[in-house]
């Protein structure tokens, strides 16, 4: 069996973690998608297994399909009303819980679970955890129709809050376009340093075109952090 690298250590270390101070039998269960929120349903499988009974609602159709294969109950989210707790990962996470997530492409639908639950938890590695979001490249969830107008646009916005000329590329590039699960693009912001994420994320959507952005504000209440060298840490977000 190949071993895992320190990173999936920590990532497997994280969902581990987070099941054990989070999840409770009975529950029905946000999951999250990317590559942490995989080893988060692989391992819930095995709990099911064992005789763990939880209702997971899938926020992609990829984590649906992994949640299949290892037997966990599923149900749509139109189904059910709020959901006892989502645990899902990030690309970048800061102090105070805010995040960028929509890496793995599944933003829109991942904050509709998210924000359908009482409780969100964030499963990241180390690696995750930075002091100001914004190196991770911001994802835009753009409808295709006029798509250049909403860039432009954002290209704008960008410039009067102070980040000047801000590269923007298609996720997938322009002859084949990754399409989202809610058939749209994702536009990928590199804006360095994101000085009022808090401010931003409510800019972008006021953009016509703009489906929904990265940025995860005020949705985490706690983070699980795998680390490499010590057990993984749960960390508790003051609320707003």
């Amino acid at each position: 069996m190949k071993s895992l690298s320190a990173q999936d250590e920590a990532k497997r270390a994280a969902a581990e973690k987070a099941i054990e101070a989070f999840l409770k039998d009975g529950m029905i269960v946000g999951l999250g998608s990317g590559t942490t929120s995989r080893w988060f349903v692989r391992i819930l499988g095995d709990k099911v297994k064992e005789g763990l009974k939880v209702v997971g609602v899938p926020s992609s159709k990829s984590t649906k399909e992994l949640a299949q294969e290892v037997g966990v109950a599923l149900a749509e989210l139109n189904d059910v009303q709020e959901l006892d707790l989502t645990i899902d990962g990030a690309d970048e996470i800061d102090p105070e819980g805010r995040m960028i997530k929509g890496g793995g492409a599944n933003l829109l639908w991942e904050k509709i679970v998210a924000t359908a639950s009482r409780t969100m938890v964030a499963i990241v590695d180390e690696s995750k955890a930075v002091k100001q979001l914004g190196k991770f490249p911001l994802p835009v969830e753009i409808v295709q129709f006029g798509w250049r107008s909403t860039e432009r646009h954002m290209s704008q916005l960008f410039k009067s809050e102070g980040y000047g000329d801000t590269e923007m590329t298609v996720r997938g590039g322009l002859e084949r376009p990754l399409i989202t699960d809610s058939g749209n693009f994702i536009l990928d912001c590199h804006l360095q340093a994101i000085a009022n994420p808090d401010s931003l994320v409510v800019q972008l959507n006021r953009i016509a075109g703009v489906v929904e952005n990265g940025l995860f504000i005020g949705i985490a209440k706690s983070a699980v952090v795998g680390r490499t060298d010590s057990p993984a840490e749960v960390i508790h977000f003051p609320v707003k």
